[in-house]
């Protein structure tokens, strides 16, 4: 059994991790680097000073750039009944602050000033102390908190700032997908996304590195620039595999090649010899992984597909869940309905899927506080369509499209008896 230093350990900032920068509703990812310079809200700040420190923790950037953490308590109140808002609590003036601020005095220091000086502060609640000090700390104080990535902070994240490069994915429907594709740890998943990686990641981040995760790309490459902003160990990253979209058809056709052809033969004497050794071995390691996932691929036994790109879901949905096993789940996201009223009634059409569910997802924040519980006004509007279903296996013996066979025993003979 671990002991409680090492059961700590983990929850504390090292060099090298991947973090979250947090100031307000406004979030960054960024690695701890020694004396690097991070760019965040138009500031420059190091986070060397954060190492050692549990995630969480709220720190105040100092001259240069500099993280300190801090914490500031007050005694509260019972209720507000004897606090006028007659505008003569506070004794420091506009003046006396900005004079303040000119002295160089941290924001930190100005708000505790603004407290001390404040007549009735004592006598507010502690949930009136904590508004009054939330509202100074926007308009003086100068923090920044530091917190461990997570599927849930890193679709926030995206979603504030980036909405366009997942797809407009809010983190309460990411959170349905990988409900209803099951997605847990020993599983074989296979993934089409177009959402920065965001979606690869979550996937990932459920199984915990155990089982298979199969990404199919379009283009050149897989993109994954959201998966390196977890920050798995090196273990996550062996359960991952990559397969081009574009050989789906070959693979299932049984044409797929998979031997490596040197791009450079024929202009060795343009090319030097030890570019075209470099290139040689990446074409070949290229090669390597792409008979691997085929080889994976070629069982037709994957647990889950999850689909969420820009592109149109039915071609892709088609020719993907030829690659589960029967009774697994599947779901495919989109930011518009048509699409996916496209790809329910192909399913219908061609059979094999059960269980065919097209919903949308509506979400709505609450504070939730003793007599003081509402909804609050500003949300958003939508979080986008899923569909999900699940695979079941077909009996090719009979005809597609055949009535006769379909046909209720009682009503055929029936017809046969109207016809004699």
């Amino acid at each position: 059994m671990a002991d409680n230093g090492d059961d700590d350990n983990q929850y504390r900032i090292k060099e090298g991790d991947y973090v979250v920068l947090k100031r307000g509703e406004i979030f960054k990812a960024v690695q701890i680097q020694p004396r690097k310079k991070v760019i965040f809200e138009k500031q420059w700040i190091f986070l060397d000073n954060a190492v050692g420190q549990l995630y969480s923790t709220t720190f105040e950037i100092l001259s240069g750039g500099n993280l300190k953490p801090h914490e500031l308590k007050d005694s509260a109140g019972t209720d507000n009944r004897n606090i006028v808002d007659d505008g003569k609590s506070q004794k420091l003036t506009r003046d006396d602050i900005e004079a303040l601020k000119e002295k160089g005095l941290k924001g930190q220091d100005i708000i505790k000033k603004l407290v001390d000086n404040h007549a009735t502060f004592g006598d507010k609640t502690e949930y009136s102390q904590v508004k009054y000090i939330k509202k100074k700390k926007k308009k003086y104080e100068n923090t920044v908190m530091i917190l461990k990535p997570s599927c849930r902070i890193l679709a926030m994240m995206y979603h504030g700032r980036e909405p366009g490069k997942i797809c407009h994915l809010r983190y309460d429907t990411l959170a349905q997908m990988l409900t209803l594709a099951n997605i847990h740890a020993g599983s074989k998943v296979l993934v089409f996304e177009t959402c920065a990686g965001l979606v690869l990641g979550s996937i990932m981040e459920r199984m915990g590195g155990y089982g298979s995760v199969i990404q199919m790309y379009p283009g050149g490459g897989p993109v994954r620039a959201g998966v390196e902003s977890f920050g798995f160990p090196a273990h996550f990253h062996d359960t991952l595999h990559e397969f081009p979209i574009c050989h789906v058809n070959a693979l299932l056709a049984g044409t797929l090649d998979t031997s490596a052809k040197d791009p450079t033969a024929g202009r060795a004497r343009f090319v030097c010899f030890l570019q075209a050794q470099v290139k040689k071995l990446r074409l070949e390691e290229k090669q390597r992984r792409l008979a691997a996932t085929a080889a994976l691929l070629k069982g037709r036994n994957a647990d889950g597909l999850v689909i969420a790109s820009r592109f149109h879901p039915c071609p892709v949905l088609l020719g993907l869940l030829k690659f589960l096993s029967p009774s697994r789940p599947f779901v495919v996201y989109s930011q518009y309905i048509e699409p996916l009223v496209e790809c329910f009634k192909k399913l219908r059409e061609c059979g094999g899927t059960v269980n065919l569910r097209l919903t949308d997802t509506w979400m709505r924040h609450y504070q939730v506080l003793p007599d003081r519980t509402h909804p609050l006004l500003l949300m958003s509007g939508g979080g986008g369509y899923l569909l999900s279903g699940t695979t079941v296996a077909t009996d090719h013996s009979k005809p597609a499209g055949s009535k006769q066979a379909e046909e209720p025993a009682p009503k055929r003979q029936k017809l046969e008896d109207t016809e004699g």
